[in-house]
Formats: structure tokens, sequence, C-alpha cells
């Protein structure tokens, strides 16, 4: 089929959000912000996961009636907890929810919003001066970040006169292609929630490697 015979044939325009409503029969309307806010809860609690309510989209295909009624009566009928448990479980994230947000104020926004913008958008930068600073200072070397000029030669920074990049572990697993082009020396590094894990083919002094 070409554009040509497509451009002549009829076009059906269907508002489909009142389609479904028509044929389910639900048209309840949730109050403004709370479908974001149960989704969020639902998120943390995994009420929806497939070991509270089911793999839905094998479930669909192995109701013997297609149909929306009969889908219901039919998933009801096999699952007869899961809503229950799932409502359970979001809702009791609700209140934890609940809870946080009375703890809220304009300063704790503030903040938030200073971590967001500025300490975060900064992060690979203060980890690569962090990295440069431990090895330097371990070698007994000076250390410097990059200028924008040395960063367009895939350069990090420097260890005394040498030049180093800096990647997360994961990098390792990349294509060799992607990696072969790499020129300066390499600088892995891991992020735990309590560590920074620093990975590095240089001598070091060993006893001061248990800060890491």
């Amino acid at each position: 089929m070409c554009a040509n015979e497509i451009s002549e044939m009829n076009m059906i325009l269907i508002e489909i959000n009142k389609e479904i409503e028509n044929l389910t029969e639900e048209d309840y309307q949730f109050p403004k912000y709370t479908t974001q806010l149960l989704n969020l809860a639902n998120q943390n609690a995994q009420g929806t996961r497939r070991n509270i309510v089911g793999q839905m989209s094998d479930l669909i295909q192995e109701c013997p009636e297609k149909s929306f009624e009969k889908w219901r009566t039919w998933y009801l009928e096999s699952h007869p907890d899961a809503i229950d448990n799932a409502t359970k479980k979001v809702f009791s994230m609700i209140q934890n929810m609940r809870d946080a947000i009375e703890m809220i104020d304009e300063e704790m926004t503030h903040k938030w919003i200073t971590d967001l913008v500025i300490t975060k958008t900064a992060k690979g930068l203060i980890l690569q001066e962090i990295i440069l600073k431990a090895i330097a200072k371990m070698q007994g070397k000076e250390y410097r970040l990059a200028t924008s000029k040395e960063e367009s030669k895939n350069i990090d920074g420097f260890i005394g006169e040498d030049p180093v990049q800096i990647k997360p572990l994961s990098y390792l697993s990349k294509k060799a292609t992607v990696r072969e082009h790499q020129t300066a020396e390499l600088i892995f590094y891991k992020e735990t929630t309590k560590y920074l894990r620093i990975y590095t083919e240089r001598d070091i002094d060993k006893t001061q490697q248990k800060l890491y």
C-alpha cells in the first residue's frame, strides 16, 4: 500500500478514553494530583507486581472469554485476594507518604532544589576531583582537573604530569570498539551508598586503601 492509496481512504477518529469508559462503565473521577501520588506510592510499595496481582499480559490471554465483563469476573474469581492485597500495600505507603509530606516545609524544599540543581548536576565533576585528589595524595603528587580543551581530547584531569580519564566500573562492559579510542590512563570507580571504590593501576600507599 502506498501513501496515495491511504490518503484516499476515509479516516475514523475515536476518543479512546471515552470508548474505554463506555466499555468498562468506570467513570470515577480522581481528584487532582491523587493519581500521581497513588502511582508514586505504588512504585515504592510495588503493590501491583506480578507476585501480588499476577502477570497481567499473560492472564488476559489465558482468560477464555473475550469481553470486559467476562474478563473481570474471571480474574476476580481466579485471584480473589489480589486487588485487596495490592490495595493494602499501596495504601500503607500512602500513609507513610502522608507523614512525610507533613515534614516538608519551604526550607526543606529549598535544600532539595539546591541539591538537585547545584550538587547533583556537578556530581560527576565532584567525583572526578575526589578521585584525583585521593590518588595524588597517595603518590605525593599534585593534581588538577582538565580544561575544556583537554576534555575534548578525552582527558578528565592530571596526576602530576600524567593525563587520566575517570570512568565508572560499568564502562568495562562496553564494546571494545568504544573503549579502544581511549589514550589517557584509565581510572575506574564504583559508587555505593556508603563508599566510593577507586580502581587504578598506579602504585599507591596500600596502607591508605582502607579509606576507600
